[in-house]
């Protein structure tokens, strides 16, 4: 599908005879299966998919497509149908997948250190998993209670601010131990990382199950009032 774009004009001619600002808006051509999906409410992903395929003669990565941008447009939502109840029920859905690869990492940064034999070629795993915990794994975790929406920050922008904010924290924490009994050493350092990143996983859950919750009370008032 392709983009046209638009030029507006805006101000008004200026005495020093400077070309006036302009405002360049983008606007995508309308999505033709949005009828077809917008007469197939109520149903399943995978049905409203196939009755759209079926009906409007094209793939079925077409008619995906299709309904994508009818999410994006803000034609249709997307809702679960069995949604966890209460914040243990988010805590251990899919949901919060995300926070529980974040401690299984851990983990793994953890059995690196000390379970696994340091020898070729487990060292450059040890390398590996160290690395991307320290440079960034913080950070993200940071960005997660920070931005609890998916839609706030655009990819690049999560990963340049998951990688900077990491870079930012661990000095922090090494400054910090370097004034206490415990130094800066692995044991200690390791230790204090682990926590922070758990404790700010936990944060981030507690933070997108409030935006959740909310999110079905907009949708359940909607379908109330509709």
């Amino acid at each position: 599908m392709g983009w046209r774009k638009r030029i507006f004009g805006s101000g008004s001619p200026r005495e020093d005879h400077e070309q006036p600002e302009v405002e360049e808006v983008e606007e995508r051509e309308p999505n033709p299966l949005e009828g077809a999906v917008m007469g197939h409410m109520g149903e399943t992903v995978g049905e409203l998919v196939n009755h759209v395929a079926a009906e409007g003669e094209v793939k079925f990565v077409a008619a995906a497509r299709g309904l994508s941008r009818a999410v994006e447009d803000g034609r249709v939502s997307l809702v679960d149908t069995n949604p966890p109840r209460g914040l243990l029920g988010y805590f251990v859905s899919l949901y919060s997948l995300w926070f529980w690869l974040v401690v299984g990492f851990v983990g793994l940064v953890s059995a690196s250190i000390y379970v696994l034999p340091q020898m070729y070629p487990l060292d450059y795993l040890r390398i590996l998993v160290g690395a991307v915990f320290v440079l960034f794994v913080p950070g993200y975790v940071l960005i997660e209670a920070l931005y609890p929406k998916a839609d706030e920050l655009e990819g690049l922008e999560r990963f340049a601010l998951d990688v900077g904010l990491s870079i930012a924290m661990v000095p922090m924490v090494g400054l910090v131990l370097n004034y206490t009994r415990f130094g800066i050493r692995l044991n200690p350092i390791f230790a204090a990382l682990s926590v922070i990143v758990v404790g700010l996983g936990l944060v981030g859950v507690w933070r997108k199950y409030e935006y959740f919750v909310l999110t079905r009370r907009i949708l359940d008032k909607t379908s109330i009032s509709s």
